[in-house]
């Protein structure tokens, strides 16, 4: 594909454009000069024995709009974008004119969220008109991932538990809304060792939550923890700057049992939020960051505290 922007493409797409816009004035010409034929006026062709093809002239009507479709395309051509880069006489693009349409929605709805600014977290979670702002915000940007009822999904984070990998205080969740998060378990199999040394250390993870597993083979696995402690914590308690999660709560994002793990160890895994500051406005984040922090708190006036 970075052959299509090299710097002869845009010249090649200019030119054949241009070149079809003629020749359809050409054509054009070209059948408004032909005459009408004598005798019986047909083509010579013929179906089902006895119908033939007139050979009349083009409608002057129809003519003329072909005319003028050719016209408005070659202006359109010069007003905007569409010859190669050529940028057109009105310089406009699709990046202004979403960031134009973005700021006049802003600008609309900046009154109804004016009076939001100065209310906690505790008080927007409580606040009808808020909280259906929030569930409206959550839909229209959260859901897609994290579900309508954001329970979320394999690979998705629930956001009506308590367990938060990058902190769960309201600050923290406006933070994750704004400027997205990127995590990052990279593939741990040549630090921890062999192939047995990754299933006795997915057995040793196991058993930090009580979950189901091989007592011997999580012993043994114990000392190559070692490798992994360095983010989630010596315990195994995760480590919210990192995004570390916690591995001894029964809380599985990627999937729960001795193979999910063996495979998040030897293949490591990425996940990404997007930043959503350039799509919502800091009074929208703030309302949207209540109703998040509310789904795992009923509306308390108190903060939750950071995982």
């Amino acid at each position: 594909m970075s052959d299509f922007v090299a710097v002869g493409w845009p010249l090649f797409i200019a030119i054949v454009t241009i070149a079809g816009l003629a020749a359809c004035l050409v054509l054009l010409f070209i059948a408004s000069r032909r005459k009408v034929m004598a005798g019986d006026n047909t083509t010579g062709h013929v179906w089902d024995e006895d119908l033939r093809e007139l050979n009349n002239p083009l409608p002057l009507w129809w003519m003329g709009l072909f005319v003028l479709t050719v016209l408005f395309g070659a202006l359109y051509l010069v007003l905007y974008p569409g010859l190669g880069t050529h940028p057109g006489q009105l310089r406009w693009t699709s990046q202004s004119e979403y960031e134009s349409e973005m700021a006049r929605g802003r600008a609309q709805v900046e009154p109804l969220y004016a009076r939001f600014t100065t209310m906690s977290a505790a008080e927007l979670a409580r606040d009808p008109q808020a909280h259906a702002l929030g569930e409206r915000l959550f839909i229209n940007n959260c859901a897609q991932c994290h579900g309508s009822d954001a329970r979320g999904s394999k690979g998705f984070p629930n956001l009506t538990d308590t367990d938060w990998l990058h902190g769960g205080a309201p600050e923290q969740i406006a933070q994750s809304i704004a400027q997205g998060r990127q995590g990052m378990m990279p593939p741990m199999a040549a630090a921890v060792g062999s192939a047995d040394d990754v299933r006795n250390v997915a057995n040793y993870v196991l058993s930090l939550s009580g979950s189901a597993h091989d007592s011997i083979a999580a012993q043994i696995g114990r000392t190559k923890f070692t490798a992994c402690a360095a983010c989630h914590g010596p315990g195994g308690k995760g480590n919210p700057a990192l995004g570390a999660p916690n591995l001894s709560d029964r809380i599985w994002l990627h999937g729960w049992g001795e193979e999910a793990v063996v495979r998040m160890i030897n293949e490591g895994k990425t996940n990404l939020m997007p930043a959503h500051a350039g799509r919502l406005s800091d009074a929208q984040i703030q309302v949207l960051a209540a109703y998040v922090w509310g789904l795992s708190n009923g509306g308390a006036t108190t903060t939750a505290a950071a995982k």
